[in-house]
Formats: C-alpha cells, sequence, structure tokens
C-alpha cells in the first residue's frame, strides 16, 4: 500500500503570517525534543548573575577606548543613553518573560504576537546579536592577555592576537576564551551557572577596585569641553555602548531552566540592568577624571593602563589583567548559553536542524548544539576584527529589541487576561519610547553595517526558504 502524498505548503503569505499560541509553546517546552526537556534547576540568583554576567564587563573592558573618542568626556552621558533605552527594552523584556516563560527569549515573544515571519526574522537577529558579540568579547580579551603577559617582559606576537584586518593572522587568546566556555557550557546549566556566579562577583570587585583607584587621581578639568563633538558624537557613541548592555536578556533564554520563571524572570531581568547602569556610569566618570579623554585608544585596554599610571605599581596590572580576562570569560559563556538556548527553541519548531535541539538525557544540555555553535563562534572570534564585529552585534540586537517592544504592545491588545507576573508601567508609552529609541540607535550606526546587516537577513531569508518553511512544524 503506497504511503500517503505529503501535504503541500500553504500560501507563504499565509505561514508567515501565522502564530504560534503561547500554550503550545509551553506545552513543546515541556515535552522537548525526542521526549527529553531541560531541567529546571535555576533560581533567581542563578538568573540574576547570568544577566549581570551577560552584559557586565564588555563596554567597559573592551569597547569604551572606541567610544570616548567619538563621544569625548561626555561618554558617561553616551552610558546614560543607552542605558536608558536598554532600561526600556528591559521592561519590556521582563513582562514578556513572564507571560511567556519558554527558551526562545525575543524569538518566542514574536512567534506568539506576529507570526512565524517576523519570529524568523527576530530569531535571526538573535544568532547574529549572540554569535557575533561572543566573538567580539572574546577578541577584546586578547589585548587583557597581552597587559597580564607584559608584566613577566612577555609579549603575544601581533600574528597570533590579532585577526587579519589587524593584521594579525589568528586571535588565538580569543579562540582559546570561547573554547574553554564551551567545554564549561557541557556539563550542565546548574554547574555552568555557579561558575558563572564566581565570575561575575570577581568582575565587580574589579569593576569598584577600579573606581576606588580612579578617584585618587580625579581632575574635574579633564572634562572640559564636556562633548568637543557635539550631540552627534554623543548619540554616535550611544550606539555603539549599546553593544555594553546587550545580554542582559540572557535570563529571559532560561525560561525553560528557570524553577519559578512568571516570578523570577522579571526580577532577574530589571535587576541586572540597574547593577549595570550604575557600575557603567561610575566607572566612565572615574576613568575620564583620571586620564584626558584625548589618551583613550581603541587599540589599547584602557582601564589597566589608568591603574597602573595612577598606582606606579606594575604587580597591579598583573592582578587587574588577570581579573579582566576572568570578567570577559563571563560575559562569553553566559552569552554562548543564551545562543545555544534560542538555536534551541528554533530546532524544535522545525525551522533549524533538529541537531540543535537534541538534549543529553545524560547532563541535561543540548550538547551537539553547543559544541557546533562553540566551534563556529571560535572560527569568527579568530579571524574578524572587534569594531566590525561590535557594529554588527549592535543592530541585530536594536531590532531585537524593537520587537520585543511592539510584542508586549499587541499581547496586551489580543490577550488582555493572559496571566503576567509583571506589567509594564506607563503602558504602552514605555513600549513605544523604547521602540524609538531602538530605532534612533539604529539610524546612527555607520552604512556599512546597514548593508552587512541587509546581506545577513537576506542569507536568514534564503535558509528560511530552503529550509524553515518546509520543516516548521507548525505546518
Amino acid at each position: 500500500m503506497s504511503s500517503a502524498p505529503p501535504r503541500p505548503a500553504p500560501p507563504l503569505r499565509h505561514q508567515l503570517a501565522r502564530r504560534k499560541p503561547i500554550d503550545q509553546l509551553q506545552a513543546d517546552a515541556a515535552a522537548g525534543v525526542d521526549g527529553q526537556p531541560l531541567r529546571r534547576t535555576l533560581g533567581v540568583w542563578h538568573l540574576t548573575m547570568i544577566s549581570v554576567g551577560a552584559t557586565l564587563g564588555t563596554g567597559i573592558l573592551v569597547v569604551l577606548g572606541t567610544a570616548v573618542p567619538l563621544a569625548g568626556p561626555a561618554v558617561w552621558i553616551s552610558f546614560v543613553l543607552a542605558g536608558v533605552a536598554a532600561l526600556l527594552s528591559a521592561l519590556s523584556y521582563a513582562e514578556m518573560a513572564g507571560a511567556v516563560p519558554t527558551s526562545g527569549s525575543s524569538y518566542s515573544y514574536t512567534y506568539a504576537t506576529m507570526g512565524e515571519g517576523i519570529a524568523w526574522v527576530c530569531g535571526w537577529c538573535l544568532v547574529l546579536e549572540y554569535a557575533v558579540s561572543v566573538a567580539a568579547v572574546a577578541v577584546g580579551a586578547s589585548e587583557y592577555v597581552d597587559e597580564t603577559l607584559r608584566v613577566f617582559g612577555l609579549h603575544l606576537p601581533t600574528a597570533l592576537s590579532a585577526p587579519p584586518g589587524d593584521g594579525g593572522l589568528v586571535n588565538l587568546p580569543a579562540a582559546a576564551l570561547v573554547l574553554i566556555a564551551t567545554a564549561v557550557l557541557l556539563p550542565g546549566a546548574r554547574e555552568s551557572a555557579w561558575v558563572n556566579t564566581l565570575m561575575v562577583l570577581v568582575k565587580i570587585a574589579l569593576l569598584v577596585f577600579f573606581v576606588v583607584v580612579a578617584f585618587t587621581a580625579f581632575r574635574a578639568g579633564n572634562f572640559a569641553p564636556l562633548a568637543p563633538m557635539g550631540a552627534a558624537g554623543v548619540t554616535a557613541a550611544a550606539s555603539r555602548l549599546f553593544f555594553s548592555y546587550i545580554g542582559f536578556d540572557a535570563a529571559s533564554t532560561a525560561g525553560e531552566e528557570a524553577k519559578d520563571p512568571r516570578r523570577d524572570l522579571p526580577r532577574a531581568i530589571i535587576g541586572s540592568i540597574v547593577i549595570i547602569t550604575v557600575l557603567y556610569i561610575l566607572v566612565a566618570i572615574a576613568a575620564i577624571g583620571a586620564r584626558p579623554w584625548e589618551s583613550f585608544s581603541s587599540t589599547e585596554a584602557s582601564l589597566v593602563r589608568i591603574v597602573v599610571d595612577v598606582t606606579g605599581r606594575p604587580w597591579v596590572a598583573l592582578v587587574f589583567s588577570i581579573g579582566a580576562v576572568i570578567a570577559i570569560a563571563s560575559v562569553v559563556l553566559t552569552v554562548l548559553y543564551g545562543q545555544t538556548r534560542v538555536l534551541l527553541t528554533m530546532a524544535r519548531d522545525g525551522l533549524v536542524p533538529k541537531v540543535f535541539g537534541r538534549v543529553s538525557p545524560r547532563t541535561g544540555t543540548p550538547v551537539a548544539n553547543t559544541v557546533i555553535v562553540g566551534l563556529v563562534v571560535t572560527v569568527v572570534a579568530a579571524l574578524v576584527p572587534l569594531g566590525e564585529l561590535a557594529d554588527a552585534t549592535s543592530i541585530g540586537t536594536l531590532v531585537a529589541f524593537a520587537l520585543v517592544n511592539v510584542s508586549v504592545i499587541i499581547l496586551r491588545r489580543s490577550q488582555p487576561h493572559l496571566e503576567r507576573s509583571y506589567r509594564v508601567p506607563l503602558f504602552p508609552v514605555v513600549p513605544v519610547l523604547g521602540t524609538l529609541c531602538c530605532v534612533l540607535l539604529a539610524v546612527f550606526l555607520g552604512a556599512g553595517t546597514w548593508i552587512a546587516f541587509g546581506v545577513w537577513m537576506l542569507a536568514g531569508a534564503a535558509l528560511y526558504l530552503l529550509y524553515g518553511r518546509r520543516h516548521s512544524t507548525l505546518s
């Protein structure tokens, strides 16, 4: 007896607009792939540390040197602007995380509110945001590894510490850092969460130490003129520094591993963004107060140079550089974690190959997914310059954040009685302002970044048409 012919795919416009019910998202999460769901082992403390770990340190330790030449002493205002934009989106993330507690983050939120087409766009942006940001942060780590070696009179050859675009052959420290983070993620979410918590505490202590040291050499005259490049420079720096705030949404990717996601996810997201913003502003003010803004360079580990100049003790550079590498490793670890969980959810929906959704019965983690992502990101970190990575990450993040703000508005209108453990205040003002801030910051990114983003989205559209559309479980 012949088997029934495959059912034809629905018209493309209908499939792109079809939404996935929230109860189905949660049922699929509970069932997992091949009957193996993720394990719920994370409390609010772990979730907050994941969010802080994925965010804190990136902008200060890596991107500050590239932002100061744009904004001058007003770089701290750029941090405020980027922080406000991030907070508005964080409030929307908190509401959606409490209403749709799955591992897909903004991908799942848009699937439930705007349909499969927009969900794919958002998921593809998350792939860009997470994978590329891991590579970007790892690239910045090589500067601090070099600072550590200099204490012992050693120096990394440029060929092994910089990618081809920056005059080298391969960024070996960046590649090694991603591989180590990949290995830490394999044993289980709870185990890697405890490793991350220890690293987060180290980096908070490191930044507090810097603030204390820098304020001993504070000179108010370093802040004049405040904005030598004008408002355009401050806004341009804010667009770049928004990269420093990506990661607070990493907690939302742990929705299926949280013990009480509806209660704990909103708390973790909002709490982490407050901690991060306060520390960023303090460090930026301390750095400018201790050193004239003209001396900042995108090719230098700025904070460690300030500490050495102020204290006059080379051994301080060793301690600070080791702490900085640990801080950056925490970002790599948690953002890589978020990337694997987003791909897991997309695989469960059939939009990417099933291998990304398989969970190991022994560890309760997506082992194959983690290894594949880790190897791909390792190659990117080893071969692509930091500046290009940071800007590409920012535009992917801004698109995803804008879509989450819109999702809050749609879900409030379409399902007003849905259970929500947190509600955005001043609705709809906050999500509307959050969307506008994301659009404004995206406009100030360079034309080259927009061209690269367009190419990335065309590649995503081709992948959806060739694979995702035919394998979507919603079909």
